[in-house]
């Protein structure tokens, strides 16, 4: 008896053993779409798998399916698959396929992931492989059972999504929305909606030619089809080429046109808010679309703007958010900011900055941030009362993102000096010192970087009012713009560079910038790659060699630096050029160094730019020459390299600093004989005679000694001529 019961579990292993073996077969055989399907069905699951009552559930709902499949017809496409997008439309006759080259680049390459053959796989992925099996081979009933029963898994989840791609389920979803039958469409498009949020789903879709057919059913008159479609673009289109895809087949136009389908009227009807979802679902896909240039033009072009501008008003947030985040991604361009300010968007973008909903606040500022760009609007955003929401955005220390937005939203603001007097009524400059000192050291993320470099562009633009950099101190934030001139990230050291270069206008911060080494650190600045850094560094030197208390000592004590900045004369950047010669103006004030810098070749290098038409960089070059003068032979070297006539064309020049500085150093220039006799035959004498009655009493007093010299050698070749 023992033996026999032995030879039974034997038998039943055996049996069980072999029924995974035909299993796995079978599965291997659907993986492969050049084999024959196997003719022994699966079961719905696996017994060695522990089922839930989910599970049970769903095998009912098969079972249903199932007996609807016998001896019924499949539902038809209208056409085959592998014909989709073949064709080529008016669209991409007309269209370049190159895009925004600052566009990114996300999930252009996917890394494949696929169920592992011979690993246990979960129950639901025999349940989704049966379900596809009658989505394939139902009738018109047992297709839409099947469709409910798919819906019914967690769609969200990265197993059933892969899964369904796995066994071929995507190509008939796709499929179906070729079907005739709106609630296989509507079904299709349910499923489609929520797995095409999987970066390797999206981009199978766009594969498939799926794209091509949802833009199509964006022109169906039923409104739940429109807005299941273009929710499920807005999914697929996060990468450049789908978004290229849609704007080729006249998505755009389309996704526009469904913005214009949402009333104003408040009444909560069905048919109202049918309306509402259609609008939303439309504003949401443009969101994705508008990462391409092209595509923004393409929506300029289409109208989106004056309906944008209409649904802005709209009370409902969950509108409002893929509006907002559409206007912020198309504010990068210069006509989308100046439609948004004509458009009187701005104050709806201050209303709804005080908002409780943080994604909506965050888009908001972020769009202020943008437009804040012209004067215009920062006076706008002021008007309308946009700068109190904006510096109480600031305790949201958690929310990353929205920190960065209205930071960035404040620097831009900052720019105009009224804003910088209400903000420091507002006590803001507190807010982002502490801010300045709360942002890790250690492992930042990108936003971190962007809060950092917005919080300093901030403190830079209210140091030029000079109450605030006193305050800058008083609140502790001098050490801390000084510690993160180490740092390699470079627009924040674009703009660190110029808030050091602030506080530095007040002695007292001048004191603690030295005693940190602060100045030697700008100073190897000097040597970044990026020309930016470069200039704000040479510029930020400046008001820190005018305010240290041995100034002359502090540049001598920094081995090479002399030699550095005179090197960087040979640059091809104007901005770097008017910022290295406003320093050496700065230097030159040091007889000592400016030994150095004359002995560095200093003249000749300076006398080689005189013959520019910047205005900034003739300002400073002037300056630069007319200190130089002072050492040696040195304003005979000027003449030698013939640095004297093109000063003379400065003069004609309409800034009033330009005329001051090339006095000044046409004064210094004079002399020398042979510099005056230059001068004459260039035609000084009238200009500056013009000068003389200036209100600037520099001016009038350069202008008049440089007179008074060429006069005294006229009197002098005159008296040696009768002598």
């Amino acid at each position: 008896m023992i033996e026999s019961r032995k030879d039974d579990a034997n038998a039943n292993e055996a049996e069980r053993e072999k029924e995974r073996e035909m299993r796995r077969k079978e599965d291997e055989e659907q993986r492969n779409k050049g084999r024959k399907e196997t003719k022994k069905h699966l079961e719905p699951t696996l017994k060695w798998i522990e089922e839930s009552p989910k599970a049970d559930k769903k095998k009912k709902v098969v079972a249903k399916a199932d007996a609807e499949t016998k001896g019924s017809e499949a539902i038809k496409p209208r056409r085959p698959l592998a014909s989709r997008g073949k064709s080529k439309t008016p669209y991409q006759e007309e269209d370049s396929f190159s895009e925004s080259s600052s566009e990114s680049e996300e999930e252009e390459e996917v890394l494949e992931r696929r169920q592992d053959a011979g690993s246990d796989l979960p129950s639901d992925y025999w349940q989704i492989q049966k379900l596809v099996k009658y989505l394939k081979g139902g009738n018109q009933t047992a297709t839409i059972i099947a469709l409910c029963a798919m819906r019914d898994f967690n769609l969200n989840q990265e197993t059933i999504q892969l899964a369904i791609r796995d066994v071929g389920g995507l190509e008939v979803l796709i499929n179906l929305l070729d079907t005739e039958d709106i609630k296989c469409k509507i079904g299709a498009l349910n499923i489609l909606k929520y797995i095409s949020k999987n970066a390797q789903i999206r981009k199978a879709i766009a594969d498939l030619g799926g794209l091509q057919t949802m833009v199509k059913i964006l022109r169906d008159p039923n409104k739940q089809l429109k807005a299941l479609s273009a929710e499920t673009i807005a999914n697929v289109a996060k990468f450049r080429r789908a978004r290229r895809t849609v704007r080729q087949h006249g998505g755009i136009r389309k996704l526009v046109g469904l913005l214009d389908c949402a009333p104003l009227s408040t009444a909560s009807t069905p048919e109202h808010e049918m309306d509402v979802e259609v609008a939303r679902c439309g504003a949401l896909a443009l969101w994705s679309c508008s990462k391409s240039t092209k595509n923004k033009q393409a929506m300029r072009k289409a109208g989106a703007i004056p309906l944008l501008a209409r649904l802005l008003k709209s009370t409902h947030e969950s509108m409002l958010v893929p509006v907002v985040g559409t206007l912020q991604e198309c504010a990068s361009e210069p006509s989308y900011r100046l439609a948004i300010r004509t458009e009187g968007m701005i104050e709806d973008l201050v209303t709804n900055l005080k908002s409780e909903n943080a994604e909506l606040q965050m888009h908001c500022a972020s769009a202020i941030f943008k437009c804040a760009e012209e004067k215009e609007t920062r006076d706008l955003v002021k008007q309308y009362g946009g700068l109190y929401p904006l510096v109480n955005l600031l305790n949201n220390v958690d929310n990353k993102e929205l920190l960065a937005a209205a930071t960035g939203a404040i620097w831009k603001c900052a720019i105009s000096a009224e804003n910088v007097q209400k903000f420091q009524e507002l006590k803001a400059i507190d807010l982002l010192v502490n801010l300045l000192n709360d942002q890790p050291e250690e492992h930042r993320e990108d936003v971190d970087w962007r809060v950092l470099v917005n919080v300093v562009g901030a403190l830079g633009e209210c140091a030029k009012d000079p109450p605030n950099r006193a305050q800058i101190r008083k609140a502790g934030g001098i050490s801390p713009l000084v510690h993160l001139l180490t740092g390699t990230n470079q627009a924040l050291l674009i703009n660190v560079t110029r808030a050091v270069g602030q506080c530095a206008e007040e002695p007292d911060n001048m004191a603690i910038i030295d005693r940190l080494d602060g100045v030697r650190l700008l100073w190897s600045l000097l040597k970044n790659q990026n020309v930016e850094v470069q200039a704000s560094a040479a510029w930020a030197i400046c008001p820190c060699i005018e305010n240290a208390k041995d100034a002359g000592e502090m540049v001598r004590s920094f081995v090479g630096g002399l030699e550095l900045i005179v090197s960087l004369l040979k640059s091809e950047e104007q901005e770097v050029l008017a910022s290295v010669c406003a320093a050496i103006a700065n230097i030159a004030k040091d007889e000592e160094n400016l030994a150095v810098i004359t002995d560095h070749g200093v003249v000749p290098m300076l006398a080689k730019l005189t013959n520019t038409t910047d205005d900034k960089l003739r300002r400073h070059l002037a300056e630069a020459i007319a200190r130089c003068c002072s050492w040696g032979n040195n304003r005979v070297s000027f003449g030698n390299e013939r640095a004297v006539a093109p000063l003379v064309h400065y003069l004609k020049s309409k800034d009033k600093h330009v005329h001051r500085s090339t006095a000044r150093a046409l004064f210094q220039l004079s002399k020398d004989p042979d510099n005056c006799i230059t001068m004459h035959e260039a035609g000084v004498v009238k200009p500056l005679m013009e000068m003389v009655g200036s209100e600037d009493t520099v001016l009038q007093e350069a202008a008049a000694g440089c007179i008074s010299n060429i006069r005294r050698l006229a009197l002098a070749n005159e008296k040696a001529k009768y002598s």
